[in-house]
């Protein structure tokens, strides 16, 4: 991991983002004042189950939305507002200052046109290189991702690659132009441990090499505990927890986090007993009621639950939104000593939730 200055701007500074999708008179809340800073360098995961607005929140800042969808808040990159701002300024921006690495590489990547002219599009369309350079430049690029003989590999097609070189290329073309801030949906999906280990040795490079701030999507909490150095848990298009991944993994201060990572398996375990569940699904997300979404699934639940909303509150004596560790539950308290001397490995022990 990374360190960074508790003092240096974030380059990335999200604040009570809301995203809502209209479908004929139904209204889906799918992201609910979500607030998050990312600064240069650092590795933010956001975690959560399927459906709990992870992806969303990242489309929303790229400006990647459907027509149907509304989004409110802020996203600064650099200072600057992206939240409203016109497709013609967003096209700008996407690819030079923030880019994307997509979950599937072959829905993502054009299969009618070679690696190498995918690539210099970005570069020819941003900085403004001639085609000779752009591909010099895209050849540098494939090297850079660890792809071998890249001035082969340019001409090909993304049929002829395997997964993981695709998934490499389409790194290759997000970082083309050194953007300030990339956002890594899933990178790893559906590649085997050998692959996903070459990825993220990739991500951890570019990061160090160039100052890339990275906002990794993840189910993988193996993945988190190697790679980030923050981690932000959302439930339910919420964020429900924030704090630096070894204090996370230490310490959960709310429920949901604590089933996550009860769910991890141990090495060796396999077999011994069945891994702990959290019980429920998640929510239907039509209503953001003024409640605690996690409560029909949380065994410490009480009246004060259903009662009203619990806001992202500090855990320790700092406060607000740039506290180290935060989270939204009436009953982080009754954590503290339940998790405080337990490793992520003796959390499988024990159905918690």
């Amino acid at each position: 991991m990374n360190p960074v200055s508790a003092a240096a701007e974030p380059v990335l500074s999200v604040r009570d983002l809301s995203v809502s999708f209209r479908s004929g008179e139904r209204t889906v809340h799918a992201v609910d004042h979500v607030s998050y800073d990312l600064k240069r360098g650092e590795v933010l995961a956001v975690v959560g189950e399927s459906g709990c607005g992870k992806s969303v929140t990242a489309m929303a800042v790229l400006g990647l939305l459907p027509a149907t969808a509304t989004a409110t808040g802020s996203a600064k990159l650099s200072g600057h507002e992206l939240i409203g701002t016109t497709d013609k300024e967003l096209r700008k921006v996407r690819g030079n200052d923030i880019a994307v690495i997509f979950q599937e590489p072959m829905t993502s990547l054009n299969p009618v046109l070679t690696i190498g002219r995918q690539i210099g599009e970005v570069l020819r369309r941003h900085l403004g290189l001639s085609r000779k350079e752009a591909r010099e430049r895209a050849v540098e690029l494939l090297d850079l991702v660890g792809i071998p003989a890249p001035r082969q590999r340019i001409d090909e097609y993304p049929h002829q690659l395997s997964g993981g070189m695709r998934q490499r290329v389409m790194i290759a073309i997000a970082v083309a132009c050194d953007p300030s801030v990339l956002i890594a949906d899933e990178p790893t999906t559906a590649l085997d441990v050998t692959v996903q280990a070459g990825i993220l040795e990739v991500l951890q490079s570019l990061r160090e090499r160039l100052g890339t701030a990275i906002v990794l999507i993840t189910h993988d909490l193996g993945v988190v505990a190697d790679t980030a150095d923050r981690v932000l848990v959302m439930y339910a298009g919420r964020a429900v927890e924030a704090a630096p991944v070894d204090e996370l993994f230490a310490a959960p201060r709310h429920p949901y986090t604590r089933g996550l990572l009860g769910a991890v398996l141990k090495p060796g375990g396999e077999g011994k007993r069945r891994l702990p569940e959290i019980p429920g699904l998640v929510p239907s997300l039509d209503v953001q009621p003024d409640a605690c979404t996690f409560a029909p699934r949380c065994a410490l639940a009480d009246d004060s639950c259903g009662a009203r909303r619990p806001r992202l509150a500090a855990v320790g004596p700092a406060s607000g939104v740039d506290a180290a560790h935060r989270a939204a539950c009436w009953h982080q308290e009754a954590l503290i000593g339940a998790t405080a001397a337990m490793t992520a490995a003796d959390r499988v022990e024990e159905n918690t939730l």
